[in-house]
């Protein structure tokens, strides 16, 4: 098995390192970014190399990467950075926790990452440089597209279809059936019960300050 190299030094590069040291049998050799980001040589004991230089220091016949890029841009960040290291001719892993939940006839792409306590049900299709965070639930029979982010604790029911580049946020409710279209932004708490459009952005309802005190509710 070859050793990986995590292209990125943010937030979810340095968790990833961690998840796959913990909890895989792969062994990560080296993070990697554009010199423009580079600060240090050096992140969590590992050497810091410049992405321009990667092919001749980790060459694609001895190294695989993981793109462990946060959903900015719509997760266009991280599907450009993906494209450009597979036309490198870059392999990629895919890391499924071990506390995730599966029931089998699942199908996962390339460079996706899946945290502990999903539970991921029977025929459910995820495509490629996919980020599924910690607690989701994906009913049967759904399709999630590539370069979609689901932050924690979303609720995807079943025969739902994720476009690409699309974003849950943070207990994000998906009733049965809808289609989501490519890059949707679903904000944090949103209940969904309608099919969505292309580009667009539906946001939760927020909590609002009630006009009567804590103690006048009967809890």
């Amino acid at each position: 098995m070859k050793p990986v190299v995590i292209f990125g030094l943010g937030s979810y590069a340095r968790v990833a390192k961690v998840y796959l040291e913990k909890d895989s049998p792969h062994t990560v050799a080296a993070f990697t970014a554009d010199t423009a980001y580079i600060k240090e040589n050096e992140l969590l004991g590992k050497p810091v190399v410049a992405f321009e230089q990667l092919t001749t220091t980790h060459p694609p016949t001895a190294y695989q990467l993981l793109v462990a890029i946060g959903a900015s841009k719509m997760n266009d960040n991280r599907t450009r950075i993906y494209q450009q290291c597979k036309a490198l001719g870059y392999e990629f892993i895919t890391y499924v926790n071990s506390k995730a939940v599966m029931w089998g006839e699942v199908e996962i792409g390339e460079n996706t990452f899946i945290f502990e306590q999903n539970v991921i049900q029977p025929f459910v299709k995820i495509g490629s440089n996919t980020v599924l965070w910690s607690g989701n639930h994906i009913g049967h029979d759904s399709t999630i597209g590539s370069n979609v982010f689901i932050a924690s604790h979303a609720v995807v029911s079943g025969h739902c279809v994720i476009g690409d580049n699309s974003f849950l946020g943070v207990n994000a409710t998906l009733i049965d059936g809808l289609k989501i279209a490519p890059y949707t932004l679903i904000g944090a708490g949103a209940f969904m019960t309608r099919h969505t459009q292309p580009n667009s952005a539906y946001i939760g309802a927020r909590a609002e300050l009630s006009q009567r005190t804590s103690q006048e509710f009967n809890i």
